[in-house]
């Protein structure tokens, strides 16, 4: 964390370390015991005693104690390594990126011990429960010209989905509107309001009750292909969070959501290669009954 510049008006002045440490961090961080052990050091990684005067515009690094996480039992399968890149097929449980309780068990931790590559950091993120094509940059210096390929929009993704299927809707068809996410809120939401998510749907195969469908997002917001599909009806097989909020045992992966993000395409920003990168997980049907009538008829 950085030391801000001014001291915020309803506190006191900060006179020593100790000082900023105790209001900028809650009482379960342990500050004094922390301080005794050594646990926080400065940018010269040398501890910190919480004695030395205080100082604006420092880092002060430590790092939080990690709890027991249930471990994921599903490989992440390695697409291509080159100098820059690191493009993995992501298995649905694994996050992309540490946050909360998912830490150790994320794909950026994993990768950047089997592989012994530090400055490993992910290009874009997949949803915890989506499996798939995920890309990594290897080292810093390339981080921000793999980024920009995302942000702008220059990567082509396509996506692959189990869903209900009902025969009163038409494909392919365009799912646009507005999606904001509150801090906080474990669900996005539909709101009126200029469009900013806009997704090609596409049926490709039906069996039963279900369909198989593309979905090839031309933006990304969080959530955006499970909440657009729930929002029309077919709320993808597997999802715990759209339409409903359902509550899943950590150590739970009986039910995995039925979310693939199947291929990947952009020109290399560095080599000018064009990439192409498929994920070659499976989509698990639900169990179909042969005598079950089309979806929404009785």
């Amino acid at each position: 964390m950085r030391t801000p510049d001014t001291v915020p008006e309803d506190v006191p002045p900060w006179e020593t370390m100790h000082d900023f440490l105790m209001w900028r961090l809650p009482a379960k961080a342990e500050v004094a015991k922390r301080l005794a052990a050594g646990e926080f050091v400065n940018q010269a990684g040398e501890p910190l005693n919480g004695g030395e005067p205080y100082r604006a515009r420092q880092f002060v690094w430590f790092h939080r104690p990690l709890t027991p996480e249930t471990p994921v039992p599903f490989p992440i399968t390695v697409l291509e390594q080159t100098e820059n890149l690191l493009v993995v097929d992501k298995p649905h449980f694994v996050a992309t990126t540490p946050r909360g309780a998912h830490v150790q068990e994320s794909a950026l931790v994993k990768m950047r011990l089997a592989r012994d590559l530090p400055e490993l950091s992910a290009a874009h993120r997949l949803d915890r429960l989506t499996a798939g094509v995920l890309v990594f940059t290897t080292h810093r210096a390339c981080r921000g010209a793999y980024a920009g390929v995302f942000q702008s929009r220059r990567a082509v993704k396509t996506y692959e989905a189990l869903a209900p299927f009902d025969p009163s809707l038409e494909f392919p068809r365009r799912l646009v509107g507005r999606i904001e996410k509150d801090r906080g809120s474990l669900q996005a939401r539909l709101v009126p309001g200029e469009p900013n998510a806009e997704t090609l749907v596409e049926l490709v195969e039906v069996r039963g009750n279900y369909g198989r469908y593309r979905l090839s997002p031309i933006t990304g917001k969080t959530h955006q292909l499970r909440l657009q599909m729930a929002d029309i009806g077919l709320p993808l097989v597997g999802d715990s969070l759209y339409p409903e909020i359902k509550q899943v045992a950590a150590d739970d992966f009986s039910s995995p959501l039925q979310l693939i993000a199947r291929r990947l395409q952009f020109t290399d920003p560095i080599d000018r290669v064009e990439r192409e990168y498929v994920s070659a997980r499976s989509l698990e049907w639900p169990a179909l009954s042969p005598t079950a009538p089309p979806y929404g008829q009785s």
